[in-house]
């Protein structure tokens, strides 16, 4: 009975969050794809879109870590970059070994899983608010740990393992080839570098500083808080017509992709929401931000992680990588949030 009661909760949940602004927007961007329609968004408005996004979830972290007890923030942020080195590592000994997925492409794409996608956390966060569920005003300062954390995881494990194939690989006269180039050292402080100068960290983590140093609560109130809503439904529908027409490009990989693109964000999902439980068990961290977490985990980087992959994985394929994660991955993580709020508020109750 108490089994029914659950599945009956959660199914109400989804059907009530469709109808919402979020999904809703999603899932139209979805159907005019399919419908072949020619509306475009022109690329200037997107990334303008996101640029405000992302400063607008930055500085509102900023603004409420100043009176944050570091020890409600350690916690979680830990918690966030450990359940993203996990990710990659479960994508390392998954979809990175399964037969007909390059390792190169299979870790590419777990590193981007393990990454975050702003828009869908900041899905995650409308929908909080759309039903009156608090929620720690830092939960955005938790999007560097888990996306360096899962980035920088990927790309090592990725060079090791071509690395350890050069040295293997024989030669012709029976000996073996012997892998040159600088030190993990190096390789790790580049990589941190061309994360943080990505656009996305980059605009979040500058929202964060001046939130965190400045004084920015009358522009945030007048200009961020108020467009944060319409330009989100904007985003969501040029992701939905990007999802719809990247599932095509799943064609031309193994159909490992599709199962690891529907899977993986309720498996990451889990891991996220069990990070945060046990975070909210340690330190008293609310339920609408162990929602978070795992909404966090859940999704897959669709802003920092694609470019910084292409530059430190050039041989991966971006047609694996970008369209397991546009075409099913980020759908799937944003469908999934209502399954969230339901098991917390199961577990921990609102």
């Amino acid at each position: 009975m108490l089994g029914m009661d659950m599945v009956l909760d959660i199914a109400t949940t989804l059907v009530a969050q469709v109808q919402k602004p979020t999904l809703a927007f999603l899932i139209g961007g979805m159907v005019l794809a399919a419908m072949g329609s020619k509306l475009e968004v022109p690329a200037p408005v997107y990334k303008f879109i996101v640029l405000v996004l992302l400063l607008k979830v930055g500085l509102g972290a900023g603004i409420s870590v100043r009176e944050a007890d570091l020890l409600a923030l350690a916690v979680p942020a830990i918690a966030a970059a450990l359940v993203g080195v996990l990710i990659v590592l479960l994508g390392a000994r998954t979809l990175a070994q399964t037969r007909g997925v390059a390792r190169m492409d299979g870790m590419a794409t777990a590193g981007l899983f393990g990454a975050v996608s702003a828009s869908t956390l900041a899905a995650g966060m409308v929908m909080l608010d759309a039903e009156g569920i608090a929620y720690e005003g830092f939960i955005g300062a938790l999007y560097p740990f888990m996306d360096i954390a899962a980035l920088v995881t990927a790309i090592l494990l990725a060079r090791m393992s071509a690395a350890r194939a050069v040295v293997a690989r024989p030669l012709g006269d029976g000996t073996a080839t012997v892998a040159m180039g600088g030190g993990d050292g190096d390789l790790v402080k580049d990589i941190l570098t061309d994360t943080l100068k990505s656009p996305a960290i980059s605009a979040l983590l500058l929202g964060l500083a001046i939130g965190l140093l400045g004084r920015p609560e009358q522009v945030y109130a007048s200009f961020y808080e108020p467009l944060f809503r319409g330009l989100l439904s904007i985003l969501m529908l040029i992701m939905g017509m990007e999802a719809w027409q990247r599932l095509g490009e799943m064609r031309k990989v193994a159909h490992a992709y599709v199962i690891y693109g529907i899977a993986a964000p309720l498996v990451h999902g889990l891991l996220g929401f069990g990070a945060g439980l046990a975070a909210h068990h340690l330190t008293g961290f609310s339920g609408g931000g162990v929602v978070l977490l795992a909404v966090m985990a859940a999704s897959s980087s669709d802003i920092s992680g694609p470019p910084t992959l292409r530059a430190a994985l050039p041989e991966a394929n971006p047609s694996a990588y970008v369209g397991t994660s546009t075409g099913l991955g980020t759908p799937v993580a944003i469908l999934s949030i209502p399954l969230w709020i339901a098991l917390a508020e199961i577990t921990i109750g609102f």
